[in-house]
């Protein structure tokens, strides 16, 4: 079981004033370049994301995780595409609340390649990401940062952290944050290949069909 946020982008586009915290499962977990199936997906959007993978447990407490205690507890790097769905028809309208409950429109991810530079040096609020949506009849191209992960994918996962501890949960060692859309969420449809480019971090990409 995965631990993800759902940050700033993505907030605009469900309509929600601030992060959520969902659960993404194993089972849905993808490995790069793999092929999803766009049946039933209501919200037909995939999201560019930074993706941490944590070395030690963070238990609940009392006083809030600082950032360097959490980034300290971090093991690895990796990019994702994440690709969420609501069992709501209207989600834009369902709240926020309702939202949750739908587990944060947590549904499929695609884990892609570890950083192996040495990726704590980079600044990744500054950290540019392009995306590019290919299709049979169509292709586009968007353009992201990490600052657009409430202004910087560390602080995503330091609110997610504290968010887990404030509600009894521990955030553990061998799970998966993936910390919100680096881009404004990209629209899908069948047929299409989704590439997110995050320049020296690597590259990872997932292709959907019926």
């Amino acid at each position: 079981m995965e631990d993800r946020g759902h940050q700033h982008r993505g907030q605009k586009h469900i309509n929600v004033s601030g992060p959520l915290a969902g659960r993404l499962f194993a089972e849905r977990i993808h490995a790069d370049g793999a092929t999803l199936s766009m049946a039933g997906n209501r919200m037909a959007v995939a999201e560019a994301e930074f993706v941490f993978e944590m070395a030690h447990d963070l238990v609940p407490r009392t006083a809030p995780y600082s950032q360097t205690e959490v980034m300290a507890a971090v093991a690895e790097l990796h990019l994702g595409i994440e690709v969420p769905n609501s069992r709501f028809l209207n989600f834009v309208g369902a709240g926020e609340a309702q939202l949750i409950a739908d587990n944060a429109c947590g549904h499929e991810f695609v884990l892609g390649p570890r950083v192996d530079i040495a990726w704590r040096d980079i600044e990744l609020a500054a950290h540019a990401v392009h995306a590019t949506v290919e299709g049979t009849s169509r292709r586009y191209e968007r353009d992201g940062i990490g600052a657009n992960v409430l202004g910087d994918p560390r602080i995503a996962l330091t609110w997610l952290a504290n968010e887990l501890s404030s509600l009894g949960v521990t955030l553990g060692a061998g799970q998966l944050v993936t910390t919100g859309t680096c881009v404004v969420p990209l629209e899908i449809a069948v047929g299409d290949t989704v590439t997110a480019d995050f320049g020296v971090l690597g590259v990872v990409s997932a292709r959907f069909t019926a």
